[in-house]
């Protein structure tokens, strides 16, 4: 079997006296969309960012696309990755948070340019062409020289998802990208994540949004006190659900 893009095994973390994470393994194919849900507090957006490394985990491994996130490995020891080694492994792996974080004094334009720019080194000149063609595909090439504030909602999170993939990421995270966002603006969205999804884009989706889930995702992972409790492919776990917890959570959420 091919490798798959991301390989978790026994993760676990802990803040202070709180296991987070409880020893998740999961694997996500190349190309694959896993979408990751469960409720608040529950271990999932922790899960996300354990898989770029902005949190660290307290054992286990996280592999993408084979390279071992945030560790040399030495015979049997680990090193912890030097910060420029780091930041070369997280060039691979866009994240979009809830909160969209774009650079308030930036039009959208720049605001897809700058990693371009600060981060690969890329001309201005191409950095620009690139981020209107990324512009063009959220459907925003007629905001470019607006600035976030002169945004709605959605329009924001989207250029944020054209700044992300304007690193050319093997893997996009997700991390409740709507719940943010007025209802009306959140399939604008979810159009987008759709169009990433069907190009061939590997992503790890946390969210509330099942009929994504079961229209996008090819694995639903529902994750409780830091476990995974159920897991399949999203129509059948979300028609036929096994644990009573799952069962509850979904009575609240559909």
């Amino acid at each position: 079997m091919a490798e798959p893009m991301v390989s978790i095994r026994s993760v676990r973390k802990r803040f202070g006296s709180v296991e987070v994470l409880k020893g998740i393994s999961l694997d996500v194919p190349v190309g694959g969309v896993v979408c990751v849900v469960g409720p608040s507090g529950s271990g999932k957006s922790t899960l996300l960012r354990c898989v770029n490394r902005l949190e660290t985990i307290d054992s286990g491994r996280i592999r993408v696309d084979g390279d071992l996130i945030g560790y040399a490995e030495q015979g049997d020891r680990l090193h912890h990755l030097s910060p420029a080694r780091l930041c070369r492994q997280r060039q691979d792996i866009g994240m979009v948070f809830q909160r969209f974080h774009l650079f308030p004094h930036r039009t959208a334009l720049e605001n897809v340019m700058e990693g371009q720019v600060v981060v690969k080194g890329v001309s201005k000149r191409d950095a620009r062409s690139r981020a209107l063609e990324l512009l063009e595909r959220v459907g925003l090439a007629d905001r470019a020289d607006h600035y976030p504030a002169q945004l709605s909602g959605g329009q924001q999170q989207r250029v944020a998802i054209a700044r992300s993939l304007a690193m050319d990421p093997k893997l996009m995270l997700f991390d409740e990208p709507t719940s943010a966002l007025d209802p009306e603006l959140v399939q604008e969205v979810l159009a987008v994540m759709r169009d990433l999804a069907a190009s061939g884009m590997t992503m790890m989706v946390v969210t509330h949004e099942m009929n994504f889930a079961r229209e996008v995702g090819d694995s639903l992972i529902f994750i409780d006190g830091g476990v995974i409790v159920e897991q399949g492919h999203p129509r059948d776990v979300l028609a036929n659900p096994r644990h009573e917890r799952f069962r509850a959570f979904l009575g609240q959420v559909l």
